[in-house]
């Protein structure tokens, strides 16, 4: 365990958000619990990790404005004086026919998933050039990056498309730094969204566990991995292969 290093967990009470806090109070001595509304559930978090052996705090923010993220890092920095591992776990998603969305939740769902993770970088990088040492990991989509047809969920396809290039640009400026930058995209996985089909079809193309993308996430934040950045680690089973 590292008695140092702080991880800021970002959407940490949804399930994937919760599997990756609880997998970090194995090695992280102090984890941020990033939440909004569903305080119990992080103050339910926070009292297990500190079971666990590690420092956890909870801090509030509605991240539904880009602007309140820098606000957040500062939080976070205020208390522990550093942030060394980002987990943007953050981005609404949205099920609709292509023609029936509009404008407005075009820019609804690339503020969440874009802009907001654009200003939580921004933010936590000057402390983390300063230290020489860093890892920012985005929660994609298992198909981010592929241009190809999106009929349902085109607005939420194209954001998490342009995370991954964010993830990509970012990556390649902070490498000289010790900064590594990836994604991990999930598939279906137990707890969230699943299409309408038939059971036996869905569970042969592999339905992951909230626990399999937080694998996947603490190998990406630690300093074996040094080497990896501007990568998408898909954790999809064989689903859309």
């Amino acid at each position: 365990m590292d008695k140092e290093r702080v991880a800021l967990i970002i959407g940490a009470s949804s399930p994937i958000g919760r599997a990756i806090a609880i997998k970090f109070a194995e090695k992280v001595f102090r984890i941020g619990v990033h939440y909004y509304q569903q305080r119990k559930a992080a103050q339910a978090m926070v009292k297990e990790i500190k079971e666990r052996g590690s420092e956890a705090y909870a801090f509030r923010a509605d991240l539904s404005s880009p602007a309140v993220a820098k606000k957040l890092i500062q939080m976070v920095e205020g208390k522990w004086g550093r942030i060394d591992i980002l987990i943007n776990n953050f981005g609404p998603f949205l099920h609709r026919a292509w023609e029936e969305t509009t404008s407005e939740e075009w820019l609804w769902l690339f503020k969440a998933n874009v802009l907001v993770g654009f200003e939580l970088i921004k933010a936590v990088i000057p402390g983390m050039k300063m230290r020489q040492w860093g890892r920012i990991i985005n929660i994609g989509f298992h198909r981010a990056g592929q241009i190809a047809a999106f009929p349902n969920i085109l607005p939420y396809a194209a954001a998490k498309t342009s995370l991954f290039m964010l993830t990509r640009t970012t990556a390649v400026s902070l490498i000289k730094f010790g900064i590594t930058v990836n994604m991990v995209s999930p598939g279906f996985i137990e707890g969230g969204w699943m299409p309408e089909m038939a059971e036996d079809s869905l569970s042969e193309s592999f339905v992951g566990r909230p626990e399999d993308v937080a694998e996947a996430v603490n190998f990406l934040a630690s300093e074996e991995a040094g080497a990896i950045t501007g990568n998408n680690l898909i954790v999809a089973g064989t689903w859309k292969i």
